[in-house]
Protein backbone atom coordinates (compact mmCIF):
# COMPACT_ATOMS: atom_id res chain seq x y z
CA UNK A 1 0.00 0.00 0.00
CA UNK A 2 0.97 3.35 -1.07
CA UNK A 3 1.05 5.93 2.08
CA UNK A 4 -1.12 7.75 -0.05
CA UNK A 5 -3.68 5.58 0.27
CA UNK A 6 -3.18 5.23 3.75
CA UNK A 7 -3.74 8.68 4.01
CA UNK A 8 -6.92 8.52 2.67
CA UNK A 9 -8.86 6.88 5.39
CA UNK A 10 -11.24 8.58 7.25
CA UNK A 11 -10.28 11.83 9.63
CA UNK A 12 -11.03 9.99 12.26
CA UNK A 13 -10.13 6.98 12.21
CA UNK A 14 -11.00 4.31 15.19
CA UNK A 15 -8.20 3.06 15.46
CA UNK A 16 -5.70 5.63 15.48
CA UNK A 17 -7.90 7.79 17.90
CA UNK A 18 -8.05 5.35 20.48
CA UNK A 19 -3.77 4.34 19.97
CA UNK A 20 -3.63 8.85 20.76
CA UNK A 21 -5.79 8.63 23.84
CA UNK A 22 -4.94 4.67 25.34
CA UNK A 23 -0.71 6.22 24.35
CA UNK A 24 -1.52 9.52 26.41
CA UNK A 25 -4.45 8.15 29.25
CA UNK A 26 -2.72 10.44 31.96
CA UNK A 27 -3.36 13.71 30.38
CA UNK A 28 -7.39 12.09 30.49
CA UNK A 29 -6.61 11.21 34.25
CA UNK A 30 -5.11 14.42 34.65
CA UNK A 31 -7.88 16.69 32.90
CA UNK A 32 -10.86 14.80 34.97
CA UNK A 33 -8.40 14.90 38.44
CA UNK A 34 -8.38 19.10 37.48
CA UNK A 35 -12.13 19.34 36.98
CA UNK A 36 -12.38 17.24 40.22
CA UNK A 37 -10.13 20.27 41.91
CA UNK A 38 -12.26 22.82 40.20
CA UNK A 39 -15.66 21.74 41.17
CA UNK A 40 -14.12 21.12 44.82
CA UNK A 41 -13.18 24.90 44.99
CA UNK A 42 -16.31 25.58 44.13
CA UNK A 43 -17.91 24.05 47.23
CA UNK A 44 -15.49 25.02 48.94
CA UNK A 45 -16.16 28.48 48.74
CA UNK A 46 -19.72 28.89 48.16
CA UNK A 47 -19.69 32.57 48.56
CA UNK A 48 -17.19 33.35 45.90
CA UNK A 49 -17.14 36.19 44.07
CA UNK A 50 -17.59 36.44 40.35
CA UNK A 51 -14.27 38.07 39.80
CA UNK A 52 -13.30 34.70 41.93
CA UNK A 53 -14.78 32.59 40.29
CA UNK A 54 -14.05 33.98 36.52
CA UNK A 55 -10.40 33.71 37.36
CA UNK A 56 -10.80 29.80 38.37
CA UNK A 57 -13.37 28.56 35.42
CA UNK A 58 -10.41 30.75 33.34
CA UNK A 59 -7.36 28.58 35.05
CA UNK A 60 -9.34 25.55 34.35
CA UNK A 61 -10.34 25.86 30.99
CA UNK A 62 -6.55 26.63 30.21
CA UNK A 63 -5.32 23.96 31.84
CA UNK A 64 -7.60 21.20 30.48
CA UNK A 65 -7.14 22.65 27.12
CA UNK A 66 -3.47 22.80 27.02
CA UNK A 67 -3.48 18.88 28.64
CA UNK A 68 -6.12 18.37 25.46
CA UNK A 69 -3.34 20.19 22.82
CA UNK A 70 -0.50 17.94 24.68
CA UNK A 71 -2.39 14.77 23.37
CA UNK A 72 -2.67 16.07 20.23
CA UNK A 73 1.34 16.85 19.87
CA UNK A 74 2.12 13.55 21.56
CA UNK A 75 -0.14 11.43 19.14
CA UNK A 76 1.15 9.56 16.26
CA UNK A 77 2.43 11.35 13.34
CA UNK A 78 1.54 10.82 9.91
CA UNK A 79 -2.62 10.80 11.34
CA UNK A 80 -3.62 14.40 11.70
CA UNK A 81 -7.54 13.43 11.89
CA UNK A 82 -7.04 11.70 15.09
CA UNK A 83 -4.90 14.59 16.66
CA UNK A 84 -7.86 17.07 14.99
CA UNK A 85 -10.27 15.99 17.44
CA UNK A 86 -7.86 16.68 20.89
CA UNK A 87 -6.71 20.08 18.67
CA UNK A 88 -10.50 21.02 18.82
CA UNK A 89 -10.99 20.43 22.31
CA UNK A 90 -7.66 21.90 23.62
CA UNK A 91 -8.45 25.27 21.17
CA UNK A 92 -11.62 25.68 22.67
CA UNK A 93 -10.72 25.51 26.24
CA UNK A 94 -7.38 27.58 26.17
CA UNK A 95 -9.39 30.40 23.96
CA UNK A 96 -12.46 30.21 26.34
CA UNK A 97 -9.95 30.70 29.60
CA UNK A 98 -7.97 33.21 28.42
CA UNK A 99 -11.02 35.11 27.68
CA UNK A 100 -12.00 35.44 30.90
CA UNK A 101 -8.57 36.23 31.69
CA UNK A 102 -8.84 39.22 29.27
CA UNK A 103 -12.04 40.19 30.34
CA UNK A 104 -12.58 39.64 34.61
CA UNK A 105 -14.76 42.05 34.80
CA UNK A 106 -17.16 40.73 33.09
CA UNK A 107 -20.61 40.28 33.92
CA UNK A 108 -22.11 37.15 35.25
CA UNK A 109 -24.17 36.80 31.97
CA UNK A 110 -21.35 36.77 30.12
CA UNK A 111 -19.34 34.56 32.03
CA UNK A 112 -22.33 31.76 31.75
CA UNK A 113 -22.30 32.46 27.79
CA UNK A 114 -18.86 31.57 28.08
CA UNK A 115 -18.94 28.32 30.31
CA UNK A 116 -21.99 27.34 28.40
CA UNK A 117 -20.52 27.64 24.63
CA UNK A 118 -17.36 26.43 25.76
CA UNK A 119 -19.16 22.90 27.24
CA UNK A 120 -21.20 22.19 24.30
CA UNK A 121 -18.40 22.48 22.15
CA UNK A 122 -16.32 20.19 24.29
CA UNK A 123 -19.52 18.03 24.35
CA UNK A 124 -20.18 17.83 21.02
CA UNK A 125 -16.38 16.82 20.21
CA UNK A 126 -16.73 14.41 23.28
CA UNK A 127 -19.49 12.84 21.65
CA UNK A 128 -17.66 12.46 18.12
CA UNK A 129 -14.78 10.59 19.29
CA UNK A 130 -16.93 8.56 21.02
CA UNK A 131 -18.72 7.35 18.10
CA UNK A 132 -15.43 6.86 16.54
CA UNK A 133 -14.28 5.10 19.29
CA UNK A 134 -17.14 2.36 19.39
CA UNK A 135 -15.63 -0.33 17.61
CA UNK A 136 -12.20 0.19 19.34
CA UNK A 137 -12.93 -0.56 22.83
CA UNK A 138 -15.38 -1.03 25.17
CA UNK A 139 -15.96 1.73 27.92
CA UNK A 140 -16.52 4.19 24.60
CA UNK A 141 -20.12 4.93 26.93
CA UNK A 142 -17.87 7.06 29.43
CA UNK A 143 -16.92 9.52 26.74
CA UNK A 144 -20.62 10.07 25.25
CA UNK A 145 -21.25 10.25 28.88
CA UNK A 146 -19.18 12.75 29.60
CA UNK A 147 -20.35 14.58 26.27
CA UNK A 148 -23.76 14.55 26.65
CA UNK A 149 -23.05 15.76 30.28
CA UNK A 150 -21.31 18.67 29.15
CA UNK A 151 -24.18 19.61 26.12
CA UNK A 152 -26.67 19.37 28.59
CA UNK A 153 -24.85 21.76 30.83
CA UNK A 154 -24.52 24.39 28.17
CA UNK A 155 -28.08 23.79 27.05
CA UNK A 156 -29.33 24.51 31.07
CA UNK A 157 -27.30 27.47 31.38
CA UNK A 158 -28.25 29.12 28.06
CA UNK A 159 -31.53 28.31 29.09
CA UNK A 160 -31.72 29.59 32.59
CA UNK A 161 -29.21 32.70 32.63
CA UNK A 162 -31.15 34.09 35.21
CA UNK A 163 -30.23 31.44 37.95
CA UNK A 164 -28.57 33.04 41.26
CA UNK A 165 -25.21 33.35 41.77
CA UNK A 166 -24.91 30.59 44.43
CA UNK A 167 -26.81 28.45 42.35
CA UNK A 168 -24.82 28.74 39.48
CA UNK A 169 -21.68 28.19 41.49
CA UNK A 170 -23.16 25.24 42.62
CA UNK A 171 -23.92 23.69 39.33
CA UNK A 172 -20.46 24.22 38.02
CA UNK A 173 -19.23 22.61 40.88
CA UNK A 174 -21.32 19.80 40.34
CA UNK A 175 -20.70 19.62 36.61
CA UNK A 176 -17.01 19.78 37.01
CA UNK A 177 -17.02 17.18 39.34
CA UNK A 178 -19.30 14.62 37.34
CA UNK A 179 -17.34 15.74 34.23
CA UNK A 180 -13.91 14.84 36.22
CA UNK A 181 -15.18 11.63 37.64
CA UNK A 182 -15.92 10.41 34.29
CA UNK A 183 -12.62 11.38 32.77
CA UNK A 184 -11.00 9.81 35.24
CA UNK A 185 -12.69 6.38 34.79
CA UNK A 186 -12.38 6.53 30.70
CA UNK A 187 -8.30 7.27 31.54
CA UNK A 188 -8.45 3.57 33.34
CA UNK A 189 -10.18 2.53 30.71
CA UNK A 190 -7.90 3.82 28.09
CA UNK A 191 -4.67 2.53 29.95
CA UNK A 192 -5.93 -1.19 29.14
CA UNK A 193 -5.02 -0.15 25.51
CA UNK A 194 -1.95 1.21 25.92
CA UNK A 195 0.67 0.04 23.26
CA UNK A 196 3.89 -1.38 25.24
CA UNK A 197 6.90 0.74 24.95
Amino acid sequence: MTSAHIDSRPPLAGPVLLRTMADNWWLVLLRGIAAIAFGILAFVWPVITLLTLTLLWGAYAVVDGLFALWGAVAGPRGHTGARFWLVIVGLAGVVAGLLAFAWPGVTALVLLFFIAIWAIVIGVMQIWGAIQLRKEMEGEWLLILSGLLSVAFGIVLLARPGLGALAVVWMIGWFAILEGCLLVALSLRLRKHKHPA
